[in-house]
This record gives structure tokens, sequence and C-alpha cells, in this order.
């Protein structure tokens, strides 16, 4: 891979899904993209070490002591593995954010906050708008 300059806001505008743009076995790191304000990921956490970059319009990081913190673009967020998190889009359109964690993807846990389970093994991590948070999980859209 080398060295490849890449433009986040760019991806997520043409892709509109969470989209993978480096996996090595050190690193990987992907664009966000959550089309609508409201949409939401459940409360989980990570093995390892990632950070947020918020690229356009605004994503509340929700805790489980009730706490938040809201992203803009510029500004970014720095999680320890085990740092349970819930991300929303609390801004008026779409929402652009990159991450990037420590190790590869195929090695990283989602572990959700109520299970306490991997949800890598039961597909994987759901983003659910504002409609669908009180539909079943297996009714929502991946992420």
């Amino acid at each position: 891979m080398g060295i490849q300059i890449i433009n986040p806001k760019e991806i997520a505008l043409e892709e509109k899904k969470r989209t993978v743009v480096m996996n090595t076995r050190k690193l990987h790191a992907w664009v966000h993209y959550y089309p609508n304000p409201g949409d939401h990921d459940e409360l989980h956490c990570h093995n390892e070490d990632q950070v947020f970059t918020c690229f356009e319009g605004e994503c509340t990081m929700r805790f489980p002591d009730g706490g938040s913190a809201v992203l803009t673009p510029g500004i970014a967020a720095l999680i320890t593995g085990g740092s349970f998190y819930q991300l929303v889009n609390t801004g008026t359109g779409h929402m652009i954010l990159m991450g990037h964690r420590s190790g590869s993807q195929d090695d990283v846990m989602i572990i959700d906050y109520v299970t306490r389970k991997d949800i890598r093994k039961a597909g994987g991590p759901k983003v659910r708008n504002r409609e669908d948070a009180a539909a079943p999980a297996a009714e929502s859209k991946p992420a």
C-alpha cells in the first residue's frame, strides 16, 4: 500500500455507508456515513484503541454514565479500548466521521453494552434511525 491520499468526505458521499479504507495487521481505518439526523448505533466498545474525527455534520457520543460529547468538523475523539460509547447523528443533515483503530479489522471485537457479547458474531453493528429505534435489531440497516 505504501502511501495513499484519500478524501474521506468524497468517499462517504460516493459510498453512502461504512467503508474500510485501510486494513493492515497493525491498523485499520474507515469512513462512517450516517445519512439522516437521528441515525445511531448501539452502545458498545472495542478491544482496541481508536480515534474518530468528524469531517461533516454533528456527532454526539453518548456514554453509559449519561454523559455525552459533541464532535463537529475538525474535532476528534480519542478512545481507549474497553470504553463504551454510542454514535448519534445529531446534526441537521448527514454525518461523516473517519475512524482509525489499532490492529486488523479482522481481529477487533465489538462488545454490546447490554449483553457484553461480541456482536460481530451476529452480523456486526447496525445503524438505526429514529423510526426503527423501537424495532428489533434484525430489521435495522447494516452499518
